[in-house]
């Protein structure tokens, strides 16, 4: 998620639904995307030439956003300002000229000049200009007074007059809010004055009208520059004005939804009587019975179907009138019974036709518009060549078929709803343009590689997998800081670079020992890579025609079922991206390593915004009993896997990733926000192509508002087999919680950890009446202590134990690896967590650089000691049965916990290969513990592990502090 200025909290799930309470709940805890750039620009005017100066303000191109006249509107120490919202998301550049009406322009504004992308810091554009000069300074020149205080009176308009239990909600951003109440009135409305500690000199403070209780909200956050004195809100509008706005306070409907085919509600934001009630007039609709539920709304009531296609609106003498728009229907299991539809959707291609279906149910007309693709540039609107009328069939879809070869042609669809018209992108596209602004039709056979099998690495059982989860990018971008080091990969930052073999890191161009990339992966022994998102996610994130411009994770989705074209060598060709993801996963198996795709259908980077609300709106997504979008991810939406056609397209998508790419295994984000039956019906489809696929996700228990028996969560892990989730328990009584910087764990210093890691140890089964977690079957629990979200552990021990030595730490962090190579369950590491990686105390890296967020091969080089150790513990798991068992029956007759001293856990597991015997010792001292009878083999001790014995022991073993032995019968 993330995210976006998803920046707090993007991919910190939830553990507990109070938690998930609290991010729904206090909206400075998780700020959400927006489609807008502020425009602050300070003006010093000539004192000797005062004149009525204002701003003349385009974007892009003078079409982009149309040219307009902005007064200044502020005033500080340095002079005049202007603050505006453009609606525009990352212009190239913002255009200005200081005039006046008359078109005279003042001394420094011949000239046109450009707030250019580089100087748009997180969606602020903010620069200061002087009277006769030309230069554009992107900080005060003067050296002034910054905004270290916020003060502001916030200006509230409602519609209704209704103020009560109203308040604003404020917060510096990336800090801490509180309420203000609005307890002034002025002609505009109600007035609060936010006062605010802004310690960090934030540029914005978020802002957010609720009712009191937050049983309503007005609108998504929104961000005011923090050094405004006034600003202006107006209910439902989610615009931020810096002078005080007209509004048409005509009465008018504010509202009108269907609730069901039969059952409509409409609102007005004044007093309705019941004389007027009889003044409605209806189109479309066959002799509706009104009720007047209270003084401004209205239910609407009609003995037939309603034809949710058709334009239907609502109309008196005394109110604005207003159409019918598709509220809670859509959400209702009438709707999927009357509509959900289980054939093929998008396109079927032949070498002498194309066919095309698309379900849109509620739209009035759906066009089909065919583009010749640009080889260089964008595709746009000036390239649609043909447009073609599509044909409603059966359960709202619409159909097209179009002879000749399509092949390589980019298309669209233009759909007609009864508010608006909506140019989409086919959500079922398997190949885009760049960007992903166009699905492209493609013959799929030209996209497979020479080599091309389905034939996958074996795995005997889900418990064998020993998981590395890694970013394309990541792999191979070593070293962007100049050090002179390379990670010796040509292909930086791409498919390809995955699997490029026989790579060093190399220094001055000198090749070194140190393995990087793909050989380092089988250095390891691993036998799963997975790659955080790789389908084809947001502009906003990575512009595909810029790529190595900005950094991002990508959980952002745009297109669910075309690949990523940053990580492809030319994005502009539709096959190109998918041909080499393809020779990647096929390098993968022939390298003996299998591949994870993260899927992340719990969200869309915009709800609004997406094809899914553009084609069908209001349908794919949950929302709350007000109205609101649901936010249970915590980045502003959550799609509605339990609606037929959302649950439809993530197990179609699925289907389509494993068989068509030949994946073999899906990490589902946030997978608590979906429901069990969806999960199951995953689990079944992918079974059906090969069985030996994973599935797993984050199993959070998350505040969407889906009953708690239906989420795909921890709490229901007994509903869903072989469906994996990560295990929180272990990872937190390992380090310490991932939410509180400086909690501790059992490796890190914490007393009375012992039980909760014996859960972990025995994948959180049903061990005893002590010991018991979440799962049914070990392949239920991923045991791991880092992932990509929040600190490395490496990071999390610097801030736990910031007077310990680093090696005191790397003992710990060993020990921590350690305990989750011997446990239960699918093993899951993180990349660079065997050369104990560090991102320099960043919790949350989703947008860092590449200087961030790269494998650091250098630091590999110079802990090649610690690869070595993780080398050998993934060598033991590997050839000892006993700690990967398939069932917790096995694990029950197999494994004994043993008496230990407090702070250390010691278990035996019988096998048939020769028993085991593990000591976990978290104290910083040795620890003696006496061995079962006979002579044992002592094969990791915390400073070596592997297959070969190191010494033999009987009687009684010294196990050195903060260390694992690992010893053999």
């Amino acid at each position: 998620m993330g995210g976006t200025t998803l920046d707090i909290l993007r991919r910190a799930c939830a553990v507990v639904l109070t938690f998930a309470l609290i991010l729904t709940l206090f909206p400075n805890m998780g700020l959400a995307a927006d489609d807008k750039t502020l425009v602050i620009i300070h003006y010093k005017e000539d004192a000797a030439n005062p004149h009525d100066w204002n701003l003349w303000l385009w974007t892009n191109g003078p079409d982009h956003f149309p040219n307009k006249a902005h007064p200044f509107n502020a005033e500080d120490e340095y002079g005049k300002i202007a603050i505006y919202e453009l609606p525009v998301d990352q212009p190239e550049k913002i255009g200005f000229i200081v005039r006046d009406d008359n078109w005279s322009k003042d001394a420094g504004s011949e000239n046109d000049r450009f707030i250019t992308q580089d100087m748009i810091k997180d969606g602020v554009a903010e620069v200061w200009i002087e009277s006769g000069k030309t230069g554009i300074n992107t900080s005060n020149p003067t050296q002034g007074t910054d905004v270290e205080h916020v003060k502001t009176n916030v200006h509230y308009y409602r519609y209704n007059g209704d103020y009560a239990q109203f308040g604003a909600w404020s917060w510096p951003k990336n800090g801490d809010g509180r309420r203000f109440e609005f307890n002034q009135t002025d002609a505009f409305g109600a007035v609060a004055t936010v006062e605010l500690d802004n310690a960090t000199k934030q540029r914005l403070a978020g802002i957010i009208p609720h009712k009191e209780g937050w049983s309503e909200k007005d609108g998504e956050d929104r961000f005011f520059y923090a050094g405004a004195k006034d600003i202006w809100l107006i209910q439902g509008d989610s615009t931020i004005y810096y002078s005080e706005p007209e509004i048409d306070r005509t009465p008018r409907i504010s509202s009108f939804v269907a609730d069901s085919f039969r059952e409509m509600t409409l609102k007005t934001n004044t007093p309705l009587t019941e004389a007027q009630l009889k003044e409605f007039s209806f189109t479309n609709l066959e002799m509706p019975g009104l009720t007047l539920i209270d003084s401004k709304t209205v239910q609407v009531k009609v003995e037939r179907d309603i034809d949710l296609a058709k334009t239907i609106t609502a109309t008196h003498p005394a109110f604005e009138g207003a159409t019918l728009e598709a509220g809670k229907v859509l959400r209702s299991e009438e709707f999927d019974a009357k509509y959900a539809y289980d054939g093929k959707l998008g396109t079927s291609y032949k070498k002498s036709k194309t066919s095309f279906r698309l379900w849109a149910p509620t739209a009035q007309t759906v066009e089909l518009e065919l583009y010749r693709l640009q080889k260089k540039s964008p595709t746009t609107a000036k390239d649609i060549y043909s447009e073609i009328e599509m044909k409603r069939e059966a359960k709202g879809t619409w159909v097209a078929t179009v002879k000749g070869d399509l092949d390589e042609i980019g298309y669209t669809f233009e759909v007609k709803h009864a508010k608006d018209t909506v140019r989409a992108v086919d959500p079922y596209a398997t190949a885009v343009s760049v960007n992903g602004d166009q699905g492209v039709i493609v013959d799929m056979k030209e996209t497979n590689p020479k080599r091309w099998s389905s034939d996958k690495p074996k795995l005997r059982r889900a418990t064998d997998a020993i998981i590395y989860e890694t970013h394309v990018r990541d792999l191979s971008m070593y070293d962007v800081t100049d050090s002179g080091y390379d990670s010796g990969i040509k292909n930086k930052g791409k498919y390809l670079g995955v699997i490029e073999q026989d790579t060093r890191l190399t220094k001055g161009g000198k090749k070194l020992a140190t393995k990087t990339g793909l050989d380092h992966l089988k250095e390891l022994g691993i036998t799963h890579v997975q790659f955080i998102p790789v389908y084809d996610f947001n502009t906003a994130s990575v512009d595909e025609t810029n790529p190595l411009k900005t950094y991002n994770w990508g959980y952002d989705p745009k297109n669910y079922n075309a690949p990523e074209g940053s990580y492809s060598t030319n994005p502009y060709a539709p096959k190109v991206r998918i041909m080499e993801m393809k020779q990647m996963i096929q390098g993968l198996h022939d390298n003996g390593l299998r591949a994870v795709m993260d899927v992340v259908y719990n969200h869309m980077f915009d709800a609004k915004a997406s094809n899914l609300d553009k084609i069908v709106p209001g349908y794919y997504y949950r929302y709350t009993e007000s109205g609101d979008l649901a936010n249970g991810t915590g980045v502003g939406n959550d799609t509605a896997s339990e609606r037929k056609m959302m649950q439809k397209l993530i197990v179609d998508s699925v289907a389509y990733w494993a068989s068509e790419y030949h994946w073999d295994g899906f990490r589902f984000d946030l997978m608590g926000i979906h429901d069990v039956e969806t999960m199951n019906k995953v689990r079944k489809t992918v079974d059906s192509i090969n069985p030996t696929i994973l599935v797993f996700g984050e199993g959070w228990d998350l505040g969407t508002p889906l009953a708690a028996e239906q989420k795909a969560n921890q709490n229901n892990a007994a509903k869903m087999p072989h469906i994996g989730h990560f295990n929180d328990n272990l990872r937190d009584a390992l380090k310490g919680s991932v939410f509180l910087d400086t909690d501790a764990g059992f490796v890190n210093g914490k007393d009375g950890m012992e039980a909760r890691i014996k859960r972990g140890i025995v994948g959180e089964i049903q061990y005893d009446e002590n010991i018991k977690g979440f799962t049914t079957e070990p392949d239920q629990a991923i045991t791991y202590v880092e992932a990509h979200d929040n600190h490395t552990l490496w990071d999390k021990l610097n801030l736990t134990n910031p007077a310990e030595s680093d090696a005191t730490r790397t003992k710990m962090h060993r020990l921590a690896s350690s305990i989750v190579l011997t446990s239960q369950g699918t093993t899951f590491i993180h990349a660079g967590q065997d050369f104990m990686r560090t991102k320099n105390g960043d919790h949350n890296s989703y947008k860092s650089p590449d200087s961030v967020n790269q494998l650091d091969w250098k630091r590999k080089m110079d802990r090649q000691a610690d690869v070595d150790y993780m080398k050998g513990l993934i060598a033991i798991r590997k050839d000892n049965p006993g700690l990967r068992l398939a069932t917790a029956k096995e694990i029950k007759a197999a494994l004994s916990f043993m008496e230990a001293p407090a702070k250390v856990v010691a278990y035996k597991v019988e096998q048939e290969k020769g028993d085991l015997y593990v000591i976990h010792n978290a104290n910083k001292g040795s620890v003696s513990i006496k061995l079962p009878e006979g002579t044992w083999s002592l094969v990791a001790d915390g400073t070596r592990s592997g297959t070969k014995t190191l010494k033999h022991v009987s009687g009684i073993v010294e196990v050195s502090g903060l260390s694992s032995f690992v010893l053999k019968k």
